[in-house]
């Protein structure tokens, strides 16, 4: 093995020689064109081609041929890996090794970077935009980590700056422990963005819809850049932008609905984006196959929690122990679905943990074959790099693994990883498979004693016996093998203080000789030949085999505690003899059935034939139209408010519905089947908002309300101007200067509207020219009298209506003004005193502006209120002596009606969308309940139904506790129990959700 391994050392210092010609030479320069041979192996070329008692043929750091039959040069070092495999080494595409983690430039004040990055040279406005980041010029090779990656299989990974919303270009390179010049494949390899600004000192984008908004904003500049606009000047970013397009795109969404919203972005601007994704996307298959995406797939599994305290079991959401026990399925079930996906190392604590992991996966449905297909070939031509690497053929790297047995078998030993041609070592234990039966030679004082030597275990944990012959005694010998080394000592069982120490070496698989000492100190001489192959007697006890841990659970829809495990279904269905509250001038008719048939309200009356539609007693029970929640903040993911600016029409809270909000189930269980998603109130013009159907289980596409206008939310007052901030040096700062914020962005717009065809894109001034036409429509934060008249005198200045002022608790004020300006209110029940502009609210507010003529909804701006939203209308009864159907329109048909979707919900009438809900009692007596809320003829909530998933949960809870117990007794990793759920219902809290009373309100 050392003069192999002196061959190979020369062989490298001539690739150094060679590759890098330009570099002076600090030593003798050795020329010899070096070749290595790999004779006798099982060759595994790519995923499905493998070779047996194949020749591998290297020279240069390249392969020259893989095959049997090939001719062996003269002056090639051989090796004989008789019993091993070989397989191309592993190829990483999201990585980040060699790349010094990114620090914050800047400094200061965190608001002083508003508008201009602090970014020297002619680079963007946005210092999470990076595109004009070169990985290449940045990349310093470590043989530390390149030394942890290659233990683990890998030979080559594209590494890049994993910092900002655009990350500029990642870099091909291989796991050598040359020159970053030798290293590196491709300078350029790929593009890579995400949701994430990264290091950027400036406040915008602070939100999730803001990145989107901001990604979306940059892909049309770079668009209008192409055409050389004398306006811009010089814009290294935009340039780089354009130049990065021709190059692979990889998106780090690591969330699954992250996942589909950058899809989203790719199909606007036709794009292809390669998805590293975060694991859980086995939650939303149908969803992942459907987007045509390829997908980076990791294999950093959740650990197991410490919950053997029951205390710390209680706090642990149903959703996390699930996510724990089903992630591993994720790799097969990709493979299952026909998806394109590689396997990344990336997001693991230790590399070490990555074959262990990637085991599991292959435990839970994951083919060996595709596993390493996902890790040679796949990721190769994902980035244009299949001519170089991936696979064991001519002409490519000398990059390949040689290990003991089939490369994802766990007893496998991985004993060398060649880069480039050169060797690196990861262990010697185990090359040589010396085990078998020989026969030993003690030769002492001119005699000759021989033995009977078995010598067996494992290839790299040696034991063995020795027999006199005819003697059945085994004597245990304690033997010990490093390289060529050999040391064996043993004494006879019969005669124990006769100890023998011998040592010597192995000079072929045949033949171990050497010297010893007998016990009485005598010199002693000895050989051993080898006779036959150890052969495992049947006898011998073999260990049992440790039991896979595989997983046969189900996905929920959503995936936390009330998902589905099989999705309601649309039904007809016939309600009978039910008290129904039309919404309508019909009023509330006694003793009436309604058909549900198609999604829609077929039929109202009595007697009604059902057909096959399902038959429901209402006998006793009441019917109503479902609430509307005009003002809600629920089912938002990474911020309900880009606060970040006054104005930021721009960004979109369709682009951040998150599905998986257990408040959504909630609601359905207090009887809401619509809510209004508004942007928060941190800014003058905020967000566009998004109508939603609690279509429980469905994606964020789907819970849309459909063919919708588009609303956007304002806000005035102390929210706005913020003048409590202790560094808010965000204008404005007053309730004037609020108004010059709106009349500057309407002077902006108006001007925007005047520029020809080919003017630059600007999606917030887009938004405000919407308004301008009557296309997009306002829904506003007030309170106080002044600023209710004063956005109704700037809307009247530009001709356009405000749709609707939302809280609106001084609105009995100034009721006749805001009739004559045709806007709607939504407000409150009850609240007041929470804040300085909310002390002349008062109880009555709703009537009296209902008396008035002006439409009123009664909102919640609250997750927990909009459960009961029936009870905050019914208030208006004892405040204002409205008659109870008039207190229900404040939840169905008004909402409806200031939301332009009256003609299809907000009502019980033939036509409409069958969004109804069955009440134990009067809607507007405090002690009913929802008994059944039905959504386009599926029911998403029934009292019985959720009492049966409530003992489920219970019991699933029970088990997936267990198992994690049991896990931790076995020797698994596990990680302490932290608070992810609400403890009375078994439902997620969104951390991400965290916005303040104040701002929303």
């Amino acid at each position: 093995m050392k003069h192999v391994s002196l061959l190979v050392l020369c062989f490298c210092m001539y690739i150094i020689a060679a590759a890098q010609e330009t570099f002076p030479v600090n030593g003798v320069s050795d020329l010899r064109s070096d070749q290595f041979v790999f004779t006798n192996a099982t060759i595994v070329k790519d995923a499905q081609t493998t070779l047996q008692n194949a020749t591998l043929l290297i020279k240069r750091g390249k392969i020259v041929a893989v095959g049997a039959n090939i001719a062996i040069p003269k002056d090639a070092v051989v090796i004989d890996c008789k019993g091993k495999y070989i397989y191309p080494s592993f190829i990483d595409i999201f990585s980040d090794y060699g790349i010094a983690a990114p620090k914050s430039s800047g400094g200061g004040d965190f608001f002083n970077y508003i508008n201009s990055s602090p970014t020297k040279g002619a680079y963007g406005w946005n210092q999470s935009l990076k595109p004009e980041t070169d990985a290449s010029k940045i990349f310093a090779a470590d043989n530390g980590k390149a030394g942890d990656l290659r233990s683990a299989g890998f030979g080559v990974v594209l590494t890049h700056q994993q910092d900002g919303i655009a990350r500029g270009t990642g870099t091909l390179v291989t796991l050598t422990d040359e020159r970053e010049n030798f290293a590196m494949l491709k300078d350029k390899a790929a593009a890579f963005y995400s949701f994430n600004t990264g290091t950027s000192t400036q406040d915008y984008p602070n939100s999730l819809m803001g990145c989107i908004a901001l990604l979306r904003q940059t892909y049309l500049d770079a668009q209008w850049y192409k055409t050389r606009p004398a306006t811009e000047g010089t814009n290294l970013s935009l340039q780089a932008w354009d130049d990065n397009q021709n190059l692979p795109q990889i998106f780090d969404a690591s969330d699954k609905w992250n996942d589909l919203r950058a899809v989203k972005i790719a199909n606007e601007f036709g794009v292809q984006y390669i998805i590293k994704g975060g694991g859980n996307e086995y939650q939303r298959m149908d969803e992942m196959k459907a987007s045509k995406a390829s997908f980076i797939l990791p294999v950093n599994f959740p650990l197991a929690i410490d919950i053997e305290d029951p205390n710390d079991a209680r706090v642990v959401a149903l959703s996390v122990m699930k996510h724990w026990e089903m992630a591993p399925l994720e790799p097969g079930m990709f493979e299952k679905a026909n998806i394109n996906f590689a396997l990344t190392a990336s997001g693991l604590k230790s590399t070490g943990d990555f074959l262990s992991n990637l085991r599991k996966a292959i435990d839970n449905g994951l083919s060996a074959t595709k596993a390493l297909e996902a890790l040679t070939k796949t990721p190769a031509i994902m980035i244009g790099a299949y001519d170089k690497v991936g696979s064991l053929d001519a002409g490519k790297l000398a990059n390949f693994i040689i290990t003991s047995g089939p490369v994802f078998d766990e007893k496998t030993t991985f004993f060398q990883n060649w880069v480039q041609g050169k060797k690196y070592t990861l262990t010697e234990s185990g090359w040589n498979d010396y085990r078998g039966n020989y026969k030993l030679t003690v030769k002492q004082n001119n005699q000759s004693t021989t033995y009977n030597v078995e010598v067996k275990g494992k290839p790299d944990d040696l034991s063995a016996t020795l027999q006199t012959p005819g003697d059945s005694v085994k004597n245990d010998v304690k033997l010990s093998v490093n390289d060529k080394m050999v040391k064996m000592t043993w004494s006879l069982k019969a005669d124990s203080s006769n100890l023998n120490r011998l040592t010597g070496l192995i000079s072929n698989e045949k033949l171990w000789m050497g010297n010893g000492y007998s016990s009485a100190g005598n010199a002693i001489s000895w050989n051993m030949q080898y006779v036959s192959t150890f052969i495992e007697k049947p006898d011998t006890p073999k260990k049992e085999e440790k039991k896979k841990d595989s997983v046969t659970a189900k996905v929920m829809y959503p995936f936390l505690g009330f998902g589905w495990t099989e999705a309601p279904k649309q039904e007809d269905m016939l309600i009978k003899n039910a008290t129904v509250w039309t919404s309508e001038k019909e009023g509330i008719l006694e003793n009436t059935d309604v058909l549900l048939k198609g999604g829609k309200i077929a039929a109202i009356g009595k007697n009604l034939t059902a057909g096959n539609a399902k038959v429901i007693d209402g006998t006793g029970k009441h019917l109503t139209a479902g609430i509307i929640d005009e003002h809600s903040h629920i089912a938002v993911t990474g911020s309900v408010n880009e606060c970040s600016q006054s104005v930021t029409a721009e960004v979109r809270v369709a682009d951040v519905i998150n599905p998986d909000d257990i408040q959504i189930y909630r609601q359905l269980a207090g009887g809401v089947t619509s809510a209004h998603i508004l942007h928060g109130s941190c800014n003058t013009i905020g967000g566009q908002t998004q109508l939603i159907k609690m279509r429980w289980g469905k994606d964020a596409e789907e819970m849309k309300f459909a063919n919708w206008d588009g609303f956007i939310k304002f806000a005035l007052g102390e929210n706005v101007k913020r003048s409590f901030g202790q560094s808010n040096n965000r204008f404005p700062d007053t309730r004037m200067g609020v108004e010059q914020v709106l009349m500057d962005a309407f002077t902006r717009a108006r001007d925007y509207e005047k520029l020809g065809p080919n003017k630059r894109k600007d999606l917030e001034l887009e938004a405000l020219s919407e308004i301008l036409e009557k296309k997009r429509f306002i829904t506003c934060h007030s309170y106080v009298q002044s600023e209710i008249n004063m956005l109704m005198h700037v809307a009247d200045t530009f001709g356009f209506r405000v749709n609707t002022f939302t809280h609106i608790l001084e609105g009995y004020k100034v009721a006749d003004k805001m009739k004559a300006h045709g806007v709607a209110a939504s407000t409150f029940s009850d609240w007041w005193a929470y804040k300085m502009e909310v002390q002349d609210a008062m109880a009555y507010n709703a009537a009296i502006m209902q008396k008035v003529g002006l439409i009123v909804a009664i909102n919640s701006d609250d997750a927990e209120m909009a459960r009961h939203l029936n009870q905050e209308a019914a208030k208006s009864i004892k405040y204002g002596n409205l008659s109870e159907i008039q207190a229900l329109n404040m939840n169905t048909i008004n909402p409806a009606t200031m939301l332009h979707v009256a003609d299809r919900v907000g009502s019980i009438k033939v036509g409409k969308d069958a969004d109804v809900v069955l009440w134990s009692a009067s809607p507007v007596s405090i002690y009913a309940k929802p008994e059944k809320t039905i959504v386009d003829g599926v029911v998403y909530f029934d009292i019985e139904k959720d009492k049966q998933m409530q003992q489920q949960i219970a019991a699933e809870r029970n088990c997936l506790i267990q198992k994690m117990i049991n896990a931790k007794k076995g020797g698994a990793k596990t990680t302490a129990a932290t608070v992810t759920f609400d403890v009375i219902n078994e439902c997620e809290i969104d951390m991400q959700h965290n916005h303040s009373i104040w701002q929303q309100q």
